[in-house]
């Protein structure tokens, strides 16, 4: 399915860990390729790849480092020399941060448990030969700090289909979003992208949909500049929980109920034996969000074909083949 079909104009940038990306920039010379990163994925983004290490200085092959000390404000030094590359990594980080915000990227994948590209559960080395297992990489907690409006995931958790679909459909989201707003932050431009979006924030959290509900119909009576931040952080939220099977039964029945007048007995029968087996985790949620996809052409239902949970994304991605 095309950018276009996913309302996006542009192709999406999202900042990664280079060495998923096959590169070998490692410690010892090696990388850690992650094929449906840079192969499958990678056919709708472009990358922006960071190696901090070896951006900073550091050279292929070179000691490895750790994080040592104060979990919160821990030291990056080398494993047996500990030689500490702190400032040096802050220095050439505020540098590189500034960059990267000119990329306008949508996300970041990190790299599960490095010391410096580690998103948490990150070993840190305190006094007495204890080990901490709840850090945060050096550049990573940098890239999060500087752009808190991004998703975050990484190489470890995007292996979860749940967790990689959640994160995908949110960069997405996201880079509509960006290009809704990018001609102005207009009551139209709201208006038209939370309608759009209804059933993907509905599916995520009902109740917050309903709070963003009363949000857009205040446009144009409150000023936009108070209303556009908090519908944002209220979609950012929303997408943030978990979808579930009940979840998705509850959105799929609405659309469902569009369809009441037109669909023959058969028909009917049909999606709620698909519905059926959907909630039993029988067969995945592609299946009878297909049928629906199916019967909005077919029945030409303007409203269901504008809404972004039948086609959050390229369908050649297959994240609904495994939810």
């Amino acid at each position: 399915m095309s950018e276009e079909k996913q309302g996006i104009d542009s192709k999406i940038k999202l900042g990664i860990a280079k060495c998923l990306l096959g590169e070998k920039v490692r410690y010892d010379g090696s990388q850690k390729l992650d094929r449906y990163l840079r192969d499958v994925l990678g056919q709708y983004v472009e990358w922006v790849p960071v190696c901090p290490e070896v951006e900073c200085g550091m050279s292929i092959p070179r000691e490895a480092v750790r994080l040592v000390g104060d979990l919160d404000f821990p030291r990056l030094v080398g494993r047996s020399s500990g030689k500490d590359w702190t400032d040096t990594m802050h220095e050439w980080g505020k540098e590189r941060l500034d960059r990267l915000a000119r990329e306008d990227i949508c996300g970041y994948v990190f790299k599960f448990g490095s010391p410096s590209n580690g998103m948490n559960r990150v070993k840190v080395y305190q006094d007495g030969n204890r080990v901490r297992h709840d850090g945060i990489g050096m550049w990573a907690r940098m890239v999060m700090e500087k752009f808190t409006d991004l998703p975050f995931e990484d190489d470890g958790r995007l292996h979860d289909p749940g967790l990689r679909e959640n994160f995908i459909s949110r960069v997405f989201t996201l880079k509509r979003w960006r290009e809704a707003m990018s001609e102005g932050f207009t009551a139209g431009a709201l208006v038209e992208f939370h309608t759009c979006h209804k059933m993907l924030i509905m599916a995520h959290n009902e109740k917050i949909y309903r709070a963003m509900g009363k949000i857009v119909a205040k446009v144009g009576i409150a000023a936009s500049e108070l209303i556009f931040p908090e519908y944002f952080e209220m979609l950012f939220n929303a997408l943030t929980y978990k979808l579930t099977v009940k979840k998705h039964i509850n959105v799929l029945m609405h659309a469902f109920g569009y369809f009441k007048k037109d669909l023959n007995a058969d028909e009917k029968q049909e999606m709620l034996e698909l519905l059926d087996q959907f909630s039993k985790e029988l067969i995945p949620l592609v299946a009878p969000v297909t049928m629906l996809n199916h019967y909005v052409r077919k029945y030409s239902k303007d409203y269901l074909a504008k809404q972004y949970y039948l086609n959050p994304y390229p369908a050649e991605l297959m994240l609904r083949n495994h939810v």
